[in-house]
């Protein structure tokens, strides 16, 4: 099958007489794998231009248009064949589980990862088909070992090619999308589209488990997919690089495609106006408008995910808002896996430990049969109450970040073994968190009444069915439950023990040699300390006013604010309001910022750091000398924000990854106060004694992180403390994006970094597997692990999924048109 190519920079299709370029010729790409020991051609090597990009003009909307060519940076585009690969390690963890508890983690991670496929809808248009396709041709191969061999012989494929491909599917399946989920960009195979499609059919033929009718069955199966998907899967046109929202900033499928910036606003207005959570919704903009005398009203569409279908449930009535709109709200999306999920969790309800996890589970079931978050909330109040549980969890549309307007949730279910030993040294944390939240650069006025005394507890992950896993957790992320009742902490300890140790013969980039083996040994328990304080104390602060309620009148023109020193007028949160809906595609980063500033500020306190067992050198007037863990915890944050840099685009001046953001605004803010002369922090332009090549050293200053960082630090964190307090958006989005901004220094930086950057790690989850001898209650659950090679990634889906999914495909066809820009 000829392939066809798409010009990276327009989106149209390449004829052979539009061929500009530098093009590698197919028959160089696929020599045989003899010639695999040869310098193999950098990954993209195949992408070419169109001519009228090549010569600065292009057609756009059928229109003659001046462009600026700007092809696709490969090395963000493609993940390289070193990528790492770690596995979460929880073997001991579930080892020590009762047969009922192993039955309880088996069905919640059954639900984790059925709702897993609504981040391939959730990522990109083409993520469910792609999906589609390699579950399909890895599940009809007899050994990945075989499919590599005959890629060899009967493809023409090299060694470094099919290790391409192989990378390119672990890497997809560990991001749930052809979009990274810690930075928001999108990557396609490294080799080109006739050799990857060489890759995907070269098997078929060669199975000898299978009639030719079969194989021809399956042949065509994988065709329809390739033929669906192929384009989008190496599409690199300049939206298309990256989530965001609109033409010029990216895409989302939490909208359709013909939706603006203005009709996302005027969505989450009425939403606010309806008092209905948007975490659970997605906004279709109809090409229909309703005349109403001289008015014309556009007509939306909100799909609300759920079980039921809408015509299962009363008919939908347009409701119409202000002189701007009418919205329809409609049941049933992701139906098919919503039922799913529902299905898992009423075979977990006979494994449930006590009442409150039963109705904890029958609240997550009420909410995802019907799509009322009402209940997601009572869940959550459950989930609160249930303290000190063997087996923990938590499910739902959780975390806004990769929604550009920040309120709708990505799916997220995870399920783990809590670890009592590391567990009850947070608990101590939690025990003297009140006192410790006086040490905080506010008045009592901007902190909650009372401290309501959390769960924080160490976790091994058994599944974590999302786009990605995160270190640490503090939910549920409803602000009034967490203001009046209370939440949670999690550190996901074997997550951390993965992702976040370094090698001991690894050099570590920007950090000076003297630093070199310190950070090394630190490196996980300055984090560990950091997270610990991030998700208790960072998220876990803080109080928000809303306009009209007794807590505001009392403090209206009576409490004088910190950074004014004037009576405070507000301006306060509406009626209805939350902090997500009033900050918008802020509110994330903002947050994140806010927590990570915590954690930096707290880890100066030796009160703090005795509970992570680390002791201060000596205490003074002054200060004091600091600890090896709070220098490293600092030294961190800094490099963490030099890196960061990485999910800066520039073409659009847009952040790709919030917590990236958070630490790039602290590194800013900290170079700002070392001033001119850099006493305090200076990153050092040098010449890598080793390639030759620029580098960046970071000198911090370690004497005085007690003083100039404690006072910056702190500074910083009482304005967004008050801005986030006082809901007031001006001033907290001055601050914030003043502060987000890349200069043309720091731009110089960033090429640097771009130049040394490294792959994100590949994460492995277990896999549990229910075993029976034909007696249903002698069931056992065995956790199943995979060997760290992009062949355990691949295996392990294909043990966790089917072969096919026709109802994902349908869920695919119903978004298509909606959804192609």
């Amino acid at each position: 099958m000829a392939i066809g190519y798409l010009c990276p920079c327009c989106g149209e299709r390449l004829s052979p007489q539009d061929i500009k370029s530098n093009k590698v010729p197919e028959n160089e790409m696929t020599a045989a794998a003899g010639a695999a020991a040869q310098q193999p051609p950098p990954p993209g090597s195949w992408m070419t231009i169109c001519q009228p990009c090549a010569d600065g003009s292009s057609k756009q909307n059928n229109v003659e248009a001046a462009v600026t060519v700007t092809p696709p940076d490969m090395s963000v585009h493609t993940i390289p064949n070193e990528t790492p690969i770690v596995h979460l390690d929880a073997t001991q963890a579930f080892s020590l589980l009762t047969m009922k508890e192993k039955k309880y983690a088996y069905w919640l991670s059954q639900a984790d990862w059925a709702g897993a496929k609504i981040c391939l809808l959730q990522c990109s248009l083409e993520s469910p088909i792609i999906f589609c396709l390699l579950q399909l041709v890895f599940s009809n191969v007899t050994s990945l070992d075989d499919l590599q061999q005959d890629a060899l012989e009967k493809g023409g494929l090299s060694q470094h090619q099919i290790d391409q491909a192989f990378m390119y599917a672990a890497a997809f399946y560990g991001n749930m999308g052809n979009y990274k989920s810690f930075g928001d960009s999108k990557f396609v195979p490294a080799l080109e589209p006739n050799a990857m499609y060489k890759f995907l059919t070269c098997h078929i033929a060669n199975d000898a488990t299978t009639s030719p009718q079969q194989q021809e069955e399956t042949k065509r199966l994988i065709d329809f997919l390739w033929n669906e998907c192929a384009d989008r899967m190496y599409s690199l046109t300049p939206r298309q690089r990256q989530m965001g929202f609109g033409p010029d900033q990216g895409i989302s499928t939490y909208f359709s495609a013909n939706c603006t910036t203005d009709d996302v606003k005027i969505a989450n207005a009425f939403l606010d106006s309806q008092n209905i959570s948007a975490y659970n919704t997605r906004l279709f903009k109809t090409t229909k408008t309703t005349q109403e005398e001289t008015t014309i009203l556009v007509d939306y569409i909100i799909r609300q995910a759920s079980a039921t279908l809408q015509q299962d449930a009363a008919p939908p009535q347009p409701i119409r808002y202000e002189d701007k709109a009418t919205f329809t709200i409609v049941k049933g999306d992701y139906a098919p896996l919503m039922k799913r999920i529902v299905n898992a969790l009423n075979n977990a309800l006979p494994y449930t430990a006590n009442s409150t996890q039963t109705a904890m589970i029958q609240k997550y079931i009420e909410s995802f049969e019907v799509g009322t978050i009402d209940a997601h909330r009572d869940a959550s109040r459950f989930w609160i109450r249930d303290k000190g549980p063997a087996i923990e969890s938590y499910i739902g549309f959780i975390e806004s970040y990769r929604d550009p307007s920040g309120v709708r949730g990505e799916w997220e279910g995870f399920c783990a073994c809590v670890n009592k030993e590391i567990s009850r040294k947070f608990q101590i944390l939690v025990d003297r968190a009140e006192s410790f939240l006086t040490k905080m650069p506010w008045p009592k006025e901007f902190e909650k009444d009372t401290f309501l005394r959390p769960d924080f507890t160490s976790l091994d992950v058994l599944s974590f069915g999302s786009s990605g896993v995160p270190a640490g957790i503090n939910i549920p992320n409803y602000d009034d439950i967490r203001q009046s009742e209370g939440f949670k902490n999690v550190s996901l300890g074997n997550v951390l023990q993965a992702s976040y140790s370094v090698p001991g013969d690894q050099r570590v980039s920007f950090v000076k040699d003297a630093d070199q083996e310190l950070y090394k040994t630190l490196k996980s328990h300055a984090f560990e300390v950091q997270v610990g304080i991030h998700e208790l104390l960072g998220h876990g602060s803080g109080k928000l006013y809303h306009q009209g309620t007794d807590d505001a009148k009392a403090l209206q023109g009576v409490v004088v604010n910190p950074l004014t020193q004037e009576p405070i007028t507000g301006p306060f949160y509406a009626p209805g309001a939350t902090w997500g809906s009033t900050f918008g595609s802020l509110a994330p980063s903002y947050e994140e910022c806010r927590a990570e500033c915590t954690g930096l500020y707290l880890c100066l306190e030796s009160t703090v750091l005795e509970v992570f067992g680390v002791q201060q050198h000596d205490d003074d007037d002054d200060g004091g000398a600091i600890s090896d863990v709070t220098y490293v915890n600092w030294l961190l944050m800094v490099r963490a924000g030099l890196t960061g840099l990485e999910f800066y685009t520039p073409t659009t001046k847009q952040w790709r990854q919030a917590h990236m953001n958070a630490r790039y605004v602290i590194l800013r803010l900290l170079m700002q106060a070392s001033g001119d002369g850099g006493d305090f922090l200076k990153l050092e332009r040098i010449t890598n004694s080793k390639d030759g090549k620029p580098d960046v050293e970071i000198s911090l200053n370690r004497d005085l992180i007690p003083t100039v960082g404690k006072k910056a630090i702190g500074d910083f964190l009482l304005k967004l403390q008050v801005y986030k307090s006082l809901g007031d958006v001006e001033n907290g989005s001055k601050l914030y994006n003043g502060l987000s901004e890349v200069p043309e220094d720091m731009l110089d930086l960033r090429s640097i970094v771009m130049a040394r950057k490294e792959p994100r790690k590949i994460l492995i989850q277990p896999y549990l597997k229910l075993s029976s001898d034909g007696d249903e209650n002698e069931d056992d659950v065995e956790l199943v692990n995979f060997p760290l090679t992009t062949f355990g990634m691949i295996e392990s889906f294909v043990a966790r999924f089917p072969a096919e999914d026709l109802e994902l495909l349908a869920l695919y066809k119903a978004d298509k048109e909606a959804m192609t820009d």
